[in-house]
Formats: structure tokens, C-alpha cells, sequence
């Protein structure tokens, strides 16, 4: 079974069978592929027979979806305070009605961001304080963290560099400058050096089947 918080990581959790589900996480700055290596992922796993859920985070429920256009297509302003709240409403509801309940019937839940994205995104980029923005998410979540995080990381120009490839209108956090952006990836970077056990950090340049190859590496182990 995945870790409640604690402040001492514990030793990786097996998957399979009722309450013993695998929860993974794929976290990073924009544009640094977290969907495409999260759809990969999913994809090993269904041909192994392995019932997952994928997800996303905000936007992962119906609540979510309405608080997903608040928070990143909302074209007036919003506060930073109030923007840190409505990513907790959405993550508090998301696991509650989710994620905790695909985890309690033994199935995979893959994850394109989580609570880490918030102390990365309001904790430094905003500067509201990463623990604050931690505490917050932990009590919305009531101590629920992954199995397996995947950090992609990326330098932030070259991520700008993919995201105008795309040729869509930027979100509210997209549209953030380059220092925002490079707050947010070092903050991403204190976490994942903080929780070894739980974070796998990937160079997000390398070439897609390498970065699948890797996580698939890393969450084989974990499954029963």
C-alpha cells in the first residue's frame, strides 16, 4: 500500500490485489512531456492486463473540470492565494472520489500532476511558501502520496521551445516569465532530492522510448 505522509520515506510498496494498488505521479514544467510518457505507460501496463486508471490533475472529475478553467483559462485575475485553494477543492475531491477508491480495488492510478505540482507551481512560483502549499495539499488529501514520482525535467527555454511548436494559446501558468518558470523547476528539483525513494528524476530531452523504458523500469519492481 502507497505511503501516508511521513517524514522518513519508506521502503517501496508491492502492487496487486484489494488495497494494494500502485499510485504513480508524473510531474514537471510545462511542456515536458508528462502526458506522452503517462499514455505510454498506460499502454505496457493494459497489454500486461493490469486495470489502470489515468488521470489528471486539475480536471480529473467533473468538479475538476470547472475548477480546471478557473484556474488555467480564467482571463481575469486570481489571487495566489485563492488560485493554491482551488487546486486543493480540486485535489481534495479528486482522491476522495478517485484516486483512493481505484487504489482500494488493487487497480494502477497514473497521474499527470499531484500535490507536488502545487508546491512547485503556488509554493515557489507564486511564493506563497512551499510548506504552507504542502500543508495544505497533505490536509486536502489526508496524507496520500504516490508510490513512484516521475520528474521530468527540463530547462524551461527549451520547454518554451516545444510549447510554441504546438501553436496553441498559452494557459495562465504557461504565459508565466522565465523566472517563474525557473522557480518552479528548482523547486522541483529540492523535492525530488528530498524524497530519493519516491522520486525518479529523467532528463525530459532524451528521446521518449528511452524516458518509457526508464519508468517502466522503475515501476516493474512495484508490481505483484
Amino acid at each position: 500500500m502507497r505511503a501516508e505522509h511521513a517524514d522518513a520515506p519508506s521502503a517501496p510498496p508491492v502492487a496487486g490485489g484489494p488495497g494494494r494498488g500502485l499510485f504513480v505521479t508524473f510531474e514537471g514544467g510545462d511542456g515536458v512531456g508528462k502526458t506522452t510518457q503517462a499514455a505510454l505507460l498506460e499502454e505496457w501496463l493494459t497489454q500486461q492486463g493490469r486495470t489502470v486508471v489515468r488521470t489528471r490533475e486539475p480536471g480529473g472529475t467533473e468538479v475538476g473540470v470547472l475548477i480546471r478553467d478557473i484556474v488555467l483559462h480564467h482571463r481575469g485575475e486570481v489571487s495566489p492565494r485563492a488560485e493554491a485553494l482551488l487546486y486543493a477543492a480540486d485535489r481534495a475531491h479528486h482522491i476522495d472520489t478517485l484516486v483512493r477508491p481505484a487504489l482500494a480495488r488493487g487497480e494502477i492510478v497514473i497521474q499527470d500532476r499531484y500535490l507536488d505540482s502545487s508546491v512547485a507551481y503556488q509554493g515557489a512560483g507564486r511564493v506563497l511558501g512551499s510548506d504552507e502549499v504542502r500543508r495544505l495539499s497533505l490536509w486536502a488529501t489526508q496524507g496520500l502520496l504516490p508510490d513512484v514520482t516521475v520528474l521530468l525535467d527540463l530547462d524551461p527555454a527549451a520547454a518554451r521551445t516545444r510549447l510554441d511548436a504546438d501553436d496553441k494559446p498559452f494557459d495562465r501558468l504557461e504565459a508565466e516569465k522565465e523566472h517563474f518558470h525557473a522557480r518552479v523547476r528548482d523547486e522541483f528539483l529540492s523535492l525530488a532530492a528530498a524524497e530519493p525513494v519516491r522520486y525518479l528524476v529523467l532528463d525530459a530531452a532524451r528521446p521518449p522510448a528511452e524516458l518509457a523504458a526508464a519508468v517502466r523500469g522503475r515501476v516493474e519492481p512495484l508490481l505483484a
